[in-house]
């Protein structure tokens, strides 16, 4: 009886993730609810999901890839690929897959793919290259790469710890790079090969939208005694440093020169009216070069209790402001507010300096303050607050932190000084003690959808063992080949693994498969290792629909895809995946 319930359930679970008729995170309560209600688990069996060390690992993990994007170490070796690709697509489309690959070995492939998103676009247009020839594969390099190491995606780490549980013993940290790494390199050789001649040509939309201006702010920045900036040319100030900040004005006691026209040195005491890029005003602030003129504070962007955000405020149809100079306003007389910049379309201000401004509707100011502070902000109804530009952020001064701690935690891991959870869990500790990300960036880091998920699932695997269907499920499935070798079935279960996972998530897919897979191997005999490794492979062979994974539905937006292209490009890879695991997983893990 209790079978028929368990299959009841997986039957409803897979409709429902398939559908999406409710979220995935609702459909795992769903799944341990009824678990529980059932009485197939005991409430503390249908929970255990949530102390697997794979959860933790994988929260972890989100946490230390968001403090190494926080910190552009990854933004920074892709823009300096880009700029060696020059007009030879063939060249871009392998410097581009091979960079997307090697951090998508270690870091969760999805912010790798968002990160990427926008450089290819941007190189795109200045190259005068289609995008859709390039997102696809910027995709799939990122899952072939997956499967390189342990924590390449999250599929392994779970895997890796229902495989101990099951008493098999865990990955380390390369054992799948043995052939992960020949089948990574040979599937992204035929993207560079195939993806120019299958792909469309298609425009790039966005480079008739772009504009330079979009993202520049108006600033004025204080000199301080001591700074490095002192006894500089004005004009050319910034010129090495921060190429896009610009000197439009120097504001010397009571005179104003302008640096293109008046040759003027920079010296204590004056203020420097600039045009720049967000990241490049922040890093001056930062590096205590300059400082904001009516603020006693240093800008800083700590670990510490209710630490401070940056976000733009926009001047609301309805507001106070509206008409009045910003000097004039409350919030720039809140000592807990610091005004970095301001901007208007176009930056036509006529004012000589920022506090003289009067305020328009739409006007957007850049400020800093404590992140409590924002609660009160927004209850003025003066300001619409924007946080996004606070993503935008890139902690460059942190960049050496953040990749030291990742080293550290691959060499540990590596060496067997720690298990993998215990290494992720004390890196992502180390991320957020050291600046690299503040708390706020690591609790959005945390994917709650999926950690929900992997919990429902592990709850269902168990129940799914508890009740022998498992095995009836294994039992089933070897019927069908019944007089095939254990080469064969190994091969129809990394296929089976791989068509499962176009329509369900990857992890959901392992879950649910990895126990059949076992039971399958039992049943004949042979060591259940080579299937273990081959629901690993099955699991990331998710290339022939944009819903096989969630990086494919990124890119399929901006590169204008139609369904057949992922078809086209996705199907030789998923044939090439499941057979070069079908042949070669038995030469490393023999049956």
């Amino acid at each position: 009886m209790d079978i028929w319930i368990i299959s009841g359930i997986l039957v409803l679970t897979l409709y429902l993730l398939i559908t999406e008729k409710i979220s995935v995170d609702l459909t795992a309560v769903g799944i341990m609810v009824l678990l529980v209600v059932t009485r197939i688990l005991t409430p503390k069996e249908a929970v255990l999901g949530f102390a697997n060390p794979a959860v933790i690992t994988v929260g972890a993990m989100f946490i230390v890839s968001k403090g190494l994007l926080r910190t552009g170490g990854v933004e920074f070796i892709g823009r300096r690929i880009v700029a060696i690709a020059r007009q030879n697509l063939s060249l871009a489309l392998a410097l581009i897959l091979f960079t997307v690959a090697i951090a998508s070995a270690f870091i969760n492939n999805t912010p790798v793919v968002i990160l990427f998103i926008p450089v290819v676009m941007t190189m795109c247009c200045d190259l005068g290259l289609s995008p859709s020839r390039f997102l696809i594969p910027v995709s799939y390099a990122s899952i072939l790469a997956g499967t390189c190491t342990l924590i390449g995606t999250s599929t392994n780490i779970i895997i890796s710890d229902l495989s101990n549980d099951f008493g098999y013993g865990a990955l380390s940290m390369f054992e799948l790079a043995i052939i992960g790494v020949p089948i990574a390199l040979i599937g992204i050789v035929f993207l560079i090969i195939a993806a120019p001649r299958i792909l469309p040509s298609l425009a790039n939309p966005i480079c008739q939208l772009q504009d330079s201006e979009h993202r520049k702010y108006l600033a004025e920045l204080y000199i301080p005694e001591g700074s490095k900036l002192t006894d500089q040319d004005a004009s050319t100030i910034f010129a090495e440093k921060y190429s896009g900040i610009e000197v439009i004005e120097l504001i010397r006691q009571s005179h104003i020169y302008r640096p293109n026209r008046d040759k003027r040195r920079v010296a204590a005491g004056d203020i420097l009216l600039v045009k720049g890029e967000l990241n490049d005003l922040i890093s001056i602030l930062q590096n205590e070069e300059a400082e904001l003129p009516y603020s006693d504070e240093g800008l800083t962007m700590g670990a510490q209790k209710d630490a401070p955000i940056v976000v733009e405020l926009i001047i609301s149809p309805n507001s106070s402001a509206v008409g009045r100079t910003l000097s004039d306003t409350e919030l720039a007389n809140d000592p807990g507010v610091n005004i970095i910049a301001v901007k208007r379309s176009n930056l036509h201000l006529t004012e000589k300096q920022i506090h003289d401004v009067r305020l328009r509707v739409g006007d957007i100011l850049l400020v800093w303050c404590q992140g409590s502070k924002l609660a009160s902000i927004r209850n003025q109804m003066d300001y619409i607050v924007i946080e996004d530009v606070y993503e935008e952020l890139v902690n460059k001064r942190k960049a050496a932190w953040s990749i030291i701690n990742f080293i550290c935690m691959i060499g540990t891991a590596t060496l067997g000084l720690a298990d993998i959870m215990t290494c992720a869990l004390t890196a992502a500790f180390l991320m957020i003690v050291t600046g690299c990300i503040q708390m706020r960036d690591a609790y959005r880091a945390l994917q709650g959808d999926v950690l929900l998920l992997i919990a429902g699932t592990i709850a269902l695997g168990t129940a799914m063992q508890k009740t022998g269907a498992s095995e009836l499920y294994a039992q089933s499935f070897l019927s069908l080949f019944h007089s095939f070798s254990p080469t064969i079935i190994l091969g129809a279960m990394i296929m089976l693994t791989s068509v499962s996972t176009q329509i369900l998530s990857n992890n959901a897919t392992a879950v649910l498969l990895l126990p059949v897979a076992i039971s399958t191997a039992l049943g004949l005999g042979v060591d259940p290792k080579p299937f273990i490794i081959g629901v690993c492979f099955g699991a990331s062979a998710c290339f022939a629909t944009p819903v096989g994974y969630q990086t494919n539905l990124m890119v399929f937006g901006p590169g204008g895809y139609s369904f057949k292209d992922y078809l086209r490009l996705g199907i030789p890879l998923n044939v090439f995946v499941i057979v070069a695991g079908m042949i070669f997983i038995p030469l490393v893990w023999p049956f």
